[in-house]
């Protein structure tokens, strides 16, 4: 690991412990991490947290963020909370973002190297070779990592587009505003904590369901 780590991680071949899941590859969590360690046993990671939580809420969906740190180098990975065809969840669940958290450090992990090559869409690693040019390698069907957003919640209240967000749901589903309020203790929609923004969009959304 003395001379490039990254050369190193980049060359293990990880493609018999990728999964298919809904038409796209990943790569599996505990072996993405026992290569790491075995690799490198200093390495570690880390949950970032927005206002005490391990996920950020706007209202183009919720995000999660993982720092990895390998030979003193660290990268973070921001990745939104998504469904099994990766669609953007305005209302998950704890399983939910669990599972996002845990897709963040396979590719926290990957910007050190191992199993990058599965985000730009190569089946295996080229390693002192290139592939001819009327026989390429073939794609995995793997989503391109994720640009990290800009961070929309400043204070410990919601924004003014969440509360947009908010309206609206209460319009479609048939609910006034003010039982909304009363439910959640407050008088006006500025008013709703950050922490409190995923349970009113849940309840709403579930109301919608029924």
């Amino acid at each position: 690991m003395s001379d490039n780590y990254f050369a190193r991680l980049s060359a293990i071949n990880v493609s018999e412990h990728i999964e298919k899941k809904g038409g796209f590859s990943y790569l599996s969590w505990p072996f993405a991490v026992a290569q790491l360690r075995l690799a490198d046993p200093t390495a570690s990671w880390e949950v970032r947290r927005f206002d005490g939580l391990p996920y950020l809420a706007s209202e183009i969906g919720v995000f999660v963020e993982v720092a990895v740190t390998v030979q003193g180098v660290t990268l973070s990975q921001i990745h939104p909370v998504l469904d099994s065809r990766n669609r953007p969840i305005l209302a998950p669940t704890a399983f939910d973002i669990n599972t996002s958290i845990q897709r963040c450090l396979v590719k926290a992990i990957a910007l050190h190297g191992l199993g990058l090559y599965i985000y730009a869409g190569e089946d295996l690693p080229q390693i002192g070779t290139e592939p001819a040019a009327n026989d390429p390698a073939p794609r995995a069907e793997a989503p391109a990592p994720e640009p990290r957003p800009k961070l929309l919640v400043s204070g410990k209240t919601i924004t003014v587009s969440q509360q947009v967000t908010i309206r609206k749901l209460a319009v479609e589903v048939g609910v006034e505003l003010p039982r909304v309020l009363e439910y959640f203790g407050v008088r006006d929609l500025a008013e709703i904590a950050v922490s409190d923004y995923l349970r009113v969009v849940r309840s709403l959304e579930q109301r919608r369901a029924a």
